[in-house]
């Protein structure tokens, strides 16, 4: 079926000229596909070159189909020929988690406990709209076993390092996606996020991300972790994100309880840019211990949007940190996601995550209840929260990319994950919209995101304040 494979830190100053084809963006592909300067399957090339030369660094891709990628630019490249591209990605290599089911590629989630040697002949609702708009699929990235911390190693495919520093962890679960497009391994992918597994490995690769209002993306198979699971696109620039958002966010049966389509492209008020809107910054949401170095370059960054003629100020939505709630939510989804396995297959997971599993199974459902009041509760004071500002500022995550390998920062007294995601899974929980952009760096060159949340349903907004951002600051990559 497929070949399967298991820096210095540039400025935050004006993009440099590409090396390659594989460091255009999505949009600069399209617009050299319409001129005839580059064809999809040279993008394709390119883009399977840089695997090549990058993926045994950074343990990005878990399964790559060159000859399938290959056949569908070759195909592209014949529509473009004779003028006829179908599809708002026609041509565009992408990338595909391995939480998603897809058609002719097994879906191992990072796990020891599914075969691979079975049927696969589905594509979940972002595969299939992708293949729709005729996006070159190239393969599946990395993920932790079935997508459950926030950084990226499992116990099939090993560790999934940061593109800067491939000592420090790409985060996760997102991490593989996110580390190819930071390195050029395809433009575009698709993740998911259940507690900021889009964010936070955007935030820690230096690329952009959106987890976007529940429902707006439709999903299926359902996730067992219910209703905080979104899917998400990680891309190059914001303009990408909203392209993305256009082809994902296209109606699907399959899920009972996603949103109606947009009534407007995501793309068409892109440049609406933040003045007058109302916002406010918060450090550390009242409760967060943020690394200074962070905090430093995120209150430089908000700075930006009074330049741009925002009102900032600084305003806390005034609820306590929500992680012991979220982990009755999240473990108890958990062990959902494993109750079909035997005792003996248990014993191949992941060991955190099966005491993650043992920890769900403890709650009742009066607990789980009760979780779900709290998170109504938060959801009813954000709601309000944004009566008085259209957005909210704050730091994507409170550290810096750490140690690969590790599920929480060496020397830490976090047991867990959500000890250092402070700041992005109260937002799974309120499901509403948030992105993440690069805003600077560390003291050692490692890449801070920005983290801009809007009210539900205000996914166009944030984008056009993380677009507004992005323009005032470009950003670069970082050097294979």
């Amino acid at each position: 079926m497929s070949e399967t494979t298991h820096t210095p830190h540039p400025t935050h100053t004006t993009p440099q000229t590409p090396r390659s084809a594989a460091d255009l963006t999505a949009t600069e592909m399209l617009a050299a596909f319409a001129s005839g300067e580059l064809s999809p399957t040279e993008a394709t090339e390119a883009t399977l070159q840089r695997i090549a030369d990058s993926n045994d660094t950074v343990n990005a891709y878990c399964l790559i189909d060159a000859e399938a990628a290959r056949t569908q630019a070759r195909a592209s490249e014949q529509r473009w020929h004779h003028g006829h591209p179908h599809g708002a990605l026609d041509g565009i290599p992408a990338s595909i988690k391995d939480i998603f089911l897809t058609s002719g590629w097994p879906t191992l989630r990072g796990s020891r406990t599914i075969e691979a040697n079975q049927t696969w002949a589905v594509d979940a609702p972002p595969v299939a709209r992708m293949r729709e708009h005729n996006a070159v699929l190239i393969g599946k990235t990395t993920t932790p076993e079935l997508a459950w911390k926030g950084v990226t190693d499992n116990p099939l495919t090993g560790i999934t390092r940061n593109p800067w520093d491939p000592t420090r962890t790409a985060g996760g679960s997102s991490g593989g996606a996110a580390a190819a497009v930071a390195l050029g391994m395809a433009p575009l992918a698709i993740g998911t996020d259940g507690g900021g597994s889009v964010r936070i490995p955007a935030s820690f690769c230096g690329i952009c991300a959106l987890k976007p209002t529940y429902g707006r993306i439709p999903h299926y198979p359902a996730s067992p972790f219910g209703t905080l699971a979104h899917a998400g696109p990680l891309t190059t620039t914001v303009a990408e994100t909203a392209l993305m958002m256009d082809v994902l966010s296209e109606p699907d049966s399959r899920d009972w309880s996603a949103l109606a389509p947009p009534t407007a492209s995501y793309r068409g008020g892109l440049d609406a840019g933040v003045r007058g809107l109302r916002i406010a910054f918060s450090s550390d949401l009242g409760y967060a211990t943020v690394d200074p170095d962070v905090a430093t370059t995120v209150a430089r960054a908000v700075q930006v949007f009074q330049e741009l003629g925002a009102s900032v100020e600084p305003a806390d939505p005034g609820f306590g940190d929500p992680v012991d709630d979220f982990h009755i939510l999240w473990s108890t989804g958990a062990a959902k996601s494993i109750e079909h396995l035997s005792s003996q297959q248990r014993t191949l997971l992941d060991p955190g995550l099966r005491e993650v599993c043992e920890q769900g199974l403890s709650y009742s459902a009066q607990d789980y209840l009760e979780a779900t009041n709290t998170r109504m509760q938060l959801g009813l004071r954000m709601g309000l929260f944004h009566d008085t500002y259209d957005l909210l500022l704050t730091p994507t995550v409170p550290v810096a990319p750490f140690e690969a390998g590790t599920e929480v920062p060496p020397g830490s007294s976090f047991p867990r994950w959500t000890g250092w995601t402070s700041l992005t899974y109260p937002f799974n929980m309120t499901q509403q919209p948030a992105a993440s952009i690069p805003c600077g760096f560390t003291s050692e060159g490692l890449p801070v995101g920005l983290q801009i949340i809007g009210p539900r349903h205000a996914d166009a907004r944030v984008l056009q304040a993380a677009h507004a951002f992005e323009q005032a600051r470009p950003w670069n990559r970082p050097t294979p």
